[in-house]
């Protein structure tokens, strides 16, 4: 990047929306990997590896703005003033966000007010949380024989007591949820009542294409009080189908619910 003369307006910088994937820098792509090694500011999320990080240039300004349940670093209206205040300034900013940006990334958000701002935005899509940790699973979102449809839902989100699941998950379907390990025995209750079989295979999918992965499964009633016994931590997936079966798991079920799963003789 060119330095103005003195006096002389720096030319706006572009703001990239750059998707880190599921947590594996190899599952970065391409374009990802080049364009974090040469930002010179990065403002990430707290659930970015170290990995990719390490993966900047050693004079590269790194801003967190890591967001827990009830508690952000920074709110995201004061986020998105940052990446602008900083674009204007004639800085290239590299929003790195886990996942895909436009997955449950809050990046729609960021691409409107940048688009206000008429500050210049890129996005570079990652591979989703839900396509990586499955693939390391071994568990197929789709299959021919147990789902064609595959939904996303945010177990943490405005109005979720009030929202009508029924119909996402069942036979035939695929129902993941996002940011749901804290809401686990609400969630369970919501499917249930919604009409969803109380032995629906359930799978927890735990720190998603990281070297401790856990990949954990028992059946939607079991949900809440598997998520307390096995000590869950974010981030993580909830699966809810049949196509569970398939995946390469730990089965976690107490002798209650172990029955189901046995071949009848």
């Amino acid at each position: 990047m060119t330095h103005p003369h003195p006096g002389q307006k720096a030319a706006p910088g572009t703001v990239w929306l750059v998707g880190a994937g599921p947590g594996d820098p190899d599952l970065l792509t391409v374009k990802a990997a080049r364009i974090i090694s040469r930002a010179r500011l990065i403002v990430h999320d707290g659930l970015v590896d170290d990995a990719i990080l390490a993966l900047a240039r050693p004079d590269a300004q790194l801003i967190s703005v890591a967001k827990k349940r009830a508690r952000h670093t920074l709110p995201q209206p004061d986020i998105n003033a940052l990446l602008i205040e900083q674009a204007r300034a004639g800085h290239d900013v590299v929003r790195l966000k886990g996942g895909d940006p436009f997955i449950f990334g809050r990046g729609g958000e960021e691409v409107d007010d940048c688009r206000a701002a008429g500050v210049r935005v890129e996005v570079i899509p990652g591979i989703s949380a839900a396509n990586g940790a499955a693939a390391a699973a071994q568990l197929p979102l789709t299959h021919r024989d147990l789902a064609s449809a595959v939904t996303f839902v945010a177990g943490q989100c405005k109005g979720l007591t009030e929202q009508d699941w029924s119909g996402l998950a069942g036979k035939g379907r695929t129902l993941v949820i996002y940011m749901g390990v804290a809401t686990g025995d609400a969630i369970a209750e919501k499917l249930i009542a919604d009409g969803l079989s109380p032995d629906t295979p359930v799978a927890v999918l735990e720190k998603g294409t990281r070297a401790d992965m856990r990949t954990l499964r028992t059946l939607l009633t079991d949900l809440g009080p598997m998520i307390a016994r096995e000590q869950v931590v974010s981030p993580a997936l909830i699966v809810i189908g049949d196509v569970v079966t398939r995946a390469n798991a730990t089965d976690c079920l107490p002798s209650l619910f172990a029955q189901h799963l046995e071949p009848v003789s």
